[in-house]
């Protein structure tokens, strides 16, 4: 008998301010393509700090994988990564090497204590919406209906986000 394993679709949001911000990008994906396959990725965008504002400026992103992992492992995969490229949580929304939120895992709705799928803000952050939107404006979100294109266009303020690098991979 052939088992197969069922492989998901997911986007991830990665982002970075401290130090070399694009060396974290790079690294944080080379730790991803360990146990997924990168399919896509969005041009790299310089956005000002959401929330906590006294801390330079981010690079982000938005990668699409495929995946073997079932959310939870991705999750924790995920959090692993950020220990090991020394992300530290001392002030809510502050300065970070790297962060990795997953976005979208296929059209699942998850809510739980841990985590929730679809990202509960992304429709509200044009540093996530601008580069998502890059990869699949098509893209429903299952909670909201919406295409990725249609939030981004809703969207008041995009201006904090601007384009860094086209080719970064």
């Amino acid at each position: 008998m052939i088992l197969c394993r069922t492989t998901m679709i997911a986007y991830l949001a990665l982002g970075s301010n401290i130090g070399d911000r694009e060396k974290y990008l790079k690294r944080s994906v080379e730790e991803i393509t360990e146990e997924n396959e990168i399919l896509a990725h969005s041009p790299l965008y310089e956005t000002e700090p959401v929330g906590y504002k006294n801390q330079g400026w981010f690079l982000n992103t938005v990668i699409k994988i495929q995946t073997s992992l079932s959310v939870e492992k991705l999750l924790q995969s995920l959090l692993a990564i950020e220990k090991k490229l020394d992300r530290t949580h001392a002030i809510k929304n502050g300065p970070r090497t790297i962060d990795l939120d997953i976005l979208f895992y296929d059209n699942e709705i998850i809510h739980d204590d841990n985590l929730e799928i679809p990202h509960p803000r992304l429709q509200d952050r044009a540093f996530v919406l601008i580069p998502l939107n890059e990869l699949a404006p098509r893209l429903i979100h299952p909670q909201l209906q919406e295409t990725v294109e249609n939030i981004l266009n809703k969207l008041q303020n995009q201006k904090e986000v601007r384009l860094y690098k086209k080719h970064w991979l």
